[in-house]
């Protein structure tokens, strides 16, 4: 018996495409390389700021003036935006975070978080909490901070309960063009799965390299992702427990898994 011989690991042999870059990328890289796997990172969405950057200013003003009951943070992008303006949240105004990766970014930039969704990390879960939580309290005054493309579905929520909303564009999400490299791998098979993180992902991956071939997996981070997902003409494979780059990697596994 080789004793120098290494057991299999679930990815060995798979090529995956990670649609984001940054630190979220290359610590989902790492993972996948620490499973077998070889990630090939291609980032698909970008970020740029708002095109009215005289409104967000002027509800940022509000904020630190003390203007708002509720705060409701939907991304880790939008804290960066909040960073980036230095904005300031006053102690008598509470923030809710759509889920753990958003309260991890706003606990990391020096805010404090009051509510997460415990369970279901999306708009429609932290809305069902919060109401849970402010029970009784009406009319309050929420200012809600999204990207230009977000489905309205916390604002809208809030204003059918009765609250007062202020509904801001914080940032823009634009599609970044992948190299002709990575859109012929993908045409070619050469790519075996492709990591799902967000709707804006998937109707860039859609439209950037679908219709994917037979055989390609297709995993989304979430449920909402995956509606997205096929909402835009994706054959879905897997979904993700949790909104977590560690759950989505999971569900690759799993799915990798059942194919043997």
């Amino acid at each position: 018996m080789d004793r120098q011989a290494k057991a299999p690991r679930p990815l060995d042999g798979w090529r995956v495409l990670v649609p984001r870059g940054g630190p979220w990328g290359d610590s989902v890289a790492a993972n996948l390389r620490a499973k077998g796997a070889a990630p090939v990172i291609a980032p698909l969405i970008n970020f740029a700021p708002t095109d009215d950057a005289e409104t967000l200013a002027s509800a940022l003003a509000d904020l630190a003036a003390g203007a708002f009951d509720w705060l409701t943070v939907t991304s880790a992008t939008t804290v960066d935006v909040l960073s980036s303006h230095r904005a300031v949240i006053p102690a008598e105004t509470h923030v809710a975070a759509v889920g753990e990766t958003t309260a991890a970014a706003l606990t990391a930039a020096g805010y404090r978080v009051d509510i997460v969704p415990h369970e279901d990390n999306s708009a429609r879960g932290l809305l069902e909490e919060w109401t849970q939580a402010t029970a009784g309290a009406f009319p309050l005054k929420v200012l809600t901070l999204r990207s230009e493309i977000a489905k309205p579905l916390l604002s809208e929520g809030l204003r059918r309960i009765g609250h007062d909303v202020r509904s801001v564009v914080a940032y823009r999400t634009i599609g970044v063009p992948v190299s002709e490299q990575v859109t012929a791998d993908v045409a070619s098979g050469r790519i075996n799965a492709v990591l799902i993180t967000s709707g804006s992902v998937a109707e860039q991956v859609q439209l950037q390299l679908g219709p994917l071939p037979q055989g390609t997996l297709v995993v989304c981070i979430g449920p909402q992702t995956a509606r997205d997902a096929r909402a835009y003409g994706l054959d879905v494979d897997a979904v993700a427990d949790d909104r977590t780059a560690e759950s989505l990697i999971d569900a690759l596994v799993r799915q990798a898994d059942s194919l043997v």
